[in-house]
C-alpha cells in the first residue's frame, strides 16, 4: 500500500470516527516530502482545530467532511490534489511540522530547536 492510500484510509477513519485525529497524526507517514500528503496532514489538523465549530454548525460539518472525503478519494486513486489546495496550505505553513522518524539526526535537530541553537 502506498503512503497516499494509507493516508486516505486514515482520513476516512477520522471522518467515520473510528479513530481520532490525534491517532491519525501519530500513524502518519514519517519524513514525507509529498506535497499532497503535507496538505492532507494540515487538512486533518484544521479538522481537529474546528471541532467546536463542527459541533455547532451542521452545514460547516458536512462541508468539511466532504472536503476531507474528496482529499481521501484523490489520494486513494493516486491522483494529485488540486494545486490551489496544496498552495493554500503552503501559505499558512512555510515550515511544515510533519512527524519525523526518530533517527539520531532528527533527535539532534529537535534538541537544537528546543535549546534555540542554530
Amino acid at each position: 500500500m502506498s503512503d497516499r492510500e494509507y493516508v486516505a484510509r486514515l482520513i476516512v477513519s477520522v471522518i467515520t470516527e473510528r479513530i481520532s485525529v490525534r491517532d491519525a497524526i501519530l500513524h502518519y507517514p514519517k519524513d514525507t516530502t509529498d506535497k499532497n500528503l503535507m496538505a492532507a496532514y494540515h487538512a486533518l489538523i484544521h479538522y481537529e482545530a474546528d471541532e467546536d465549530l463542527r459541533n455547532s454548525d451542521l452545514a460547516f460539518r458536512e462541508e468539511q467532511d466532504e472536503y476531507l472525503n474528496m482529499i481521501a478519494e484523490l489520494l486513494a486513486s493516486g491522483k494529485d490534489l488540486p494545486k490551489n489546495i496544496i498552495k493554500s496550505y503552503e501559505n499558512y505553513y512555510p515550515e511544515i511540522q510533519l512527524p519525523k522518524s526518530q533517527n539520531i539526526k532528527n533527535i539532534i535537530k529537535s534538541l537544537c530547536r528546543f535549546l534555540n541553537v542554530k
